[in-house]
């Protein structure tokens, strides 16, 4: 097949996850013989082959396209307001269309490439399918939260400042989602009338372990978080679970990613200095081999929560809130534990449940080992390659039959 994808991102701008999850996707589709070609927004336009993906970068379709900078009040308003139907996005997608003529369009978030790309697509009778990766459909604020607390739905004004994203997801045929949790929610919200919901989780390219993790003997287990210190990944749930662990306990924390408002210094100043150490920015390949054990304390409803599946990827079990994604990918008792979110006290208790005995914590890095199994590339890339070729065969039929 040929695939235009639409992203929100795309490496080498890396803000989190998305980027990265984008080009594995691209890469597990050309792998699987398809014509992938990549579009998305940065500073400039060019055409290029990135890590072996053609990539055609275009200039923003909105006022701005880096939306973590800082932006006058007047600006981001207009830029959400925009993000709800682009007629600019709607000429220029119809031109990517037109340039590549794909047999299918697949959406990998839509944050800069905007709604109206599907409606340029079904303009041009090309099927349409979508990766949901966050809430940004349901709520501008991006994640479903109120006074720091999760939301099972959006709010009132949730949903009158995204109707035009409700209103073009008419135009999708198949809405892939990570988890159940994240279709689910956009379902119940009335996106995605007309498409067929599909969960396809996130791939790993590898499982990096050969086997289960040996408890360590002759040095401190090590209980480790990766990701951006914000309320919504919990890191300050985490400080406080980490400072009431008894002082007997042998454990350190290894607390990798980077956050520099009040919050993420107020947070990391609530784990006990003595025994935490504070890596900065650091690559996953590089920070599980170090750690034992991962807390994944998130707030918030992660659409995925790739870190957790990372982590499966080098035996290391996970502790995680119980909630969203995460509910779906850690197994109670087989690869981890589940607590409820926003609590220290049931947090650390899981904590040191693992830390302090050997024999269970062996046996949940064998099953972490064994559910990386589940999300290896070639699975993940079959399951797309299927998902795509029957949303193509169902757009042809009417025309073949007639």
């Amino acid at each position: 097949m040929r695939i235009l994808m639409p992203c929100a991102a795309f490496p080498p701008f890396i803000d989190g996850g998305g980027p990265i999850s984008a080009l594995l996707l691209a890469t597990l589709l050309k792998d699987e013989g398809h014509e992938v070609r990549v579009v998305h927004v940065s500073d400039e336009e060019k055409f290029e082959v990135y890590k072996g993906i053609p990539v055609h970068r275009i200039e923003t379709l909105n006022l701005y396209w880096n939306y973590y900078e800082p932006r006058p009040k007047w600006q981001k308003i207009a830029w959400h307001l925009l993000e709800n139907g682009n007629p600019r996005a709607y000429r220029v997608m119809q031109r990517e269309i037109r340039d590549f003529n794909p047999d299918i369009v697949l959406t990998d978030s839509i944050e800069n490439i905007n709604v109206t790309t599907w409606a340029a697509a079904k303009s041009q009778g090309v099927p349409v399918a979508h990766t949901i990766r966050s809430a940004f459909l349901l709520t501008w604020k991006g994640v479903l939260q109120k006074g720091g607390k999760p939301l099972d739905r959006p709010t009132f004004s949730d949903r009158v400042t995204s109707m035009g994203k409700r209103f073009f997801s008419r135009y999708v045929d198949v809405a892939i989602g990570e988890s159940n949790d994240i279709i689910q929610r956009h379902l119940a919200a009335g996106y995605f009338p007309n498409a067929v919901p599909m969960r396809i989780p996130g791939a790993i390219p590898e499982r990096v372990a050969k086997g289960s993790r040996t408890y360590p003997a002759d040095r401190a287990f090590r209980i480790g978080f990766i990701g951006v210190h914000t309320a919504f990944k919990g890191i300050d749930v985490l400080g406080k679970a980490a400072d009431l662990f008894p002082e007997e306990s042998p454990v350190e924390f290894w607390i990798a990613g980077t956050g520099r408002d009040e919050f993420a210094e107020k947070a990391r100043a609530l784990f006990p200095q003595d025994r935490t150490k504070f890596l900065g920015w650091t690559k996953p390949e590089e920070f599980f081999p170090q750690i034992d054990l991962l807390a994944f304390p998130t707030v918030g409803r992660e659409a995925f929560g790739r870190v957790a599946v990372e982590a499966f990827a080098h035996s290391v079990p996970v502790v995680g809130s119980d909630l969203g994604g995460i509910s779906e990918t850690v197994v109670p008792e087989t690869n981890g534990l589940l607590v409820p979110p926003n609590d220290a006290k049931k947090l650390m208790d899981a904590l040191h449940r693992i830390a302090a005995d050997p024999t269970y914590y062996t046996s949940l890095s064998q099953g972490a080992f064994d559910s990386a199994e589940d999300y290896l590339a070639p699975t993940i890339a079959a399951t797309y390659t299927r998902t795509l070729l029957e949303a193509v065969e169902k757009h042809n039929t009417p025309a073949e039959a007639a």
